[in-house]
């Protein structure tokens, strides 16, 4: 393809977007001013990728894959986004999940050029004045953080800006939406982790977070600007904390073309899977049981979804909400409990004090649910309950990064006699089992919200009620082949993952033309016209 870029010479090679670097041709060397700044030889596409793969093989850790990856995204926009399309099962665990939970930590010290924008609580009464400072005015989806809760490593703060770079790379690599129409954005409101506030490197605030009426103030200040900037621009909220994602959520939903990625996005993500277990199982999804380890926010909003998803299948709210069993830090949750957060209250019963073991043995779980952010709590014992329990047991250790998963895939398979149906949040290399390859099912939310929204940006829609990642879970299980439900995975292996997401955004514009969602007149083919959008990182 012929480079239409109006840069010449030493820019245009500096210019991501634009840089082909040794894949100029002879012609374009001279007609851009390019001779002498390349070397001889004229490469392709393919020939690049090989020697950056060559080149992330040689590194001796994923931070420094990270990095590297990084810097390539920084002066090679198209083979990046290349790279991870043909390699997505090598690339992907190094530009997100869990590789990124460290770049998170390590923030500062690795922090090169700025990916993103910073919104910081000095900035009140001229957020939209400072949004025109951003050189892109055609943004289609912006990520944003507060890096309050930053996958299971809690308060990290500024350093939280990896989670919207790195969700917004999938969504590129795995949408097709184009990198000129993300916005990465830190929302920098303190942070009240000692560590980083004493840290003479640390990048953020250095003061304790805002909270309350300020901080609600400054959101909405920051919406409304956003909406102003950016007219029809999706809103994702990441890694809040559980009081402010609901509360985030429940006061922009109606209003406002947004959703929130760890209560939405995650739900979709486990009731699809769910959906899937039950082909392996044989238990139909109508007659499941759910415990849960872990009653934060993820874990409520997965809660409330396949509550939804029980009375579709003619469950009245009641039955619904009694097969979903909570346990918090404070035992299992009952209505006899103090000071429940209101999230959780809906699954609050009029049950005894058990110990967790007591409760798996009475309520008869089809499927465990780990959202703790703390490694190990899905013991040997319990694995061992659930399989006694059930003869394929659902194991669904969601914690990122993998570091913090309740357990891991050998275990839950070594502790079941290879009966698990396990899944995680982060990647577990398969296991072999008596002679079995089993592969772990990967649940993580990269399955769902770049499939979302690119189909609500397609339909310009302009509200994301629940009713979408409902239709988001029903698709995404059935992408899952019986190849998949034989290697013992209730997700489509991850090479599908683009095609998986034209499936799903299809799936949802769909719904959303047939529901009075949409902003625009149906097109005659709606996955055709959709695929037309998506972002191709070819030279």
């Amino acid at each position: 393809m012929k480079n239409q870029s109006p840069l010449t010479g030493s820019e245009l090679l500096r210019t991501a977007s634009a840089n082909k670097s040794t894949a100029f041709t002879e012609e374009e060397r001279d007609q851009l001013k390019l001779r002498g700044l390349l070397p001889a030889a004229v490469g392709s596409i393919d020939t690049q990728i090989e020697r950056v793969l060559a080149n992330i093989r040689r590194k001796d850790s994923d931070i420094e894959k990270y990095i590297f990856l990084s810097a390539l995204q920084d002066r090679n926009e198209r083979l990046f986004y290349r790279l991870i399309m043909e390699n997505i099962r090598e690339i992907m665990p190094l530009i997100y999940t869990p590789t990124v939970g460290q770049a998170c930590k390590e923030f500062a010290n690795i922090f090169r050029t700025e990916k993103g924008f910073y919104i910081t609580a000095n900035d009140r009464g001229r957020i939209r004045e400072i949004l025109d400072n951003w050189p892109n005015k055609d943004i289609r989806i912006i990520v944003i953080t507060d890096g309050e809760r930053i996958l299971g490593l809690g308060d990290l703060g500024a350093n939280g800006m990896g989670i919207p770079i790195g969700k917004l790379s999938l969504y590129c690599a795995c949408a097709g939406i184009s990198p000129e129409q993300t916005l990465p954005i830190m929302f920098d409101v303190g942070t009240n982790n000692e560590e980083l506030l004493n840290d003479p490197i640390y990048l953020g605030l250095r003061q304790q977070r805002v909270k309350g009426d300020a901080y609600f103030a400054l959101m909405d200040e920051f919406v409304s600007a956003a909406k102003d900037a950016y007219p029809g621009v999706l809103i994702q909220f990441e890694d809040f904390s559980a009081d402010n994602a609901f509360a985030l959520l429940n006061k922009y939903q109606e209003n406002t073309f947004c959703f929130n990625d760890d209560i939405q996005g995650t739900a979709a993500v486990v009731l699809a899977g769910a959906y899937a277990s039950s082909r392996i199982s044989g238990t139909p999804f109508k007659d499941m049981k759910f415990t849960f380890l872990g009653a934060g926010s993820a874990a409520s909003g997965i809660g409330d979804m396949i509550a939804n998803a029980l009375m579709d299948e003619g469950l009245s709210d009641e039955e619904a909400h009694q097969r979903l069993w909570y346990f918090n830090s404070r035992g299992l949750v009952n209505r006899a409990m103090e000071n429940l957060p209101e999230h959780i209250q809906a699954f609050a019963h009029d049950l005894p004090d058990h110990d967790f073991l007591q409760a798996l043995e009475i309520h008869q779980p089809d499927i465990l649910i780990g959202a703790t952010g703390r490694p190990g709590m899905f013991t040997q014992e319990i694995i061992e309950k659930m399989a006694a329990i059930k003869q394929r047991p659902g194991i669904f250790a969601l914690s990122n990064p993998t570091s913090r998963a309740e357990c891991n895939a050998k275990q839950a398979y070594t502790w079941t006699e290879g009966r698990a149906i396990f899944a995680s949040g982060s990647p577990f290399d398969p296991v072999n089992h008596d002679g079995k390859v089993l592969r772990p099912g990967q649940g993580n939310n990269s399955y769902i919200f770049p499939g979302v929204g690119l189909g609500m940006i397609a339909c310009e829609a302009k509200t994301i009620p629940d009713s979408i990642f409902m239709e988001s879970a029903r698709a995404l299980a059935a992408t899952v082949s019986d190849a998949d439900l034989e290697a013992g995975s209730i997700y489509p292996v991850l090479d599908e993952i683009r095609e998986v997401s034209l499936h799903i955004a299809t799936a949802v514009a769909e719904y959303a033309f047939n529901n009075d969602l949409a902003g625009k007149d149906r097109p005659d083919d709606i996955r055709a016209y959709i695929k037309s959008l998506m972002y191709q990182p070819n030279y």
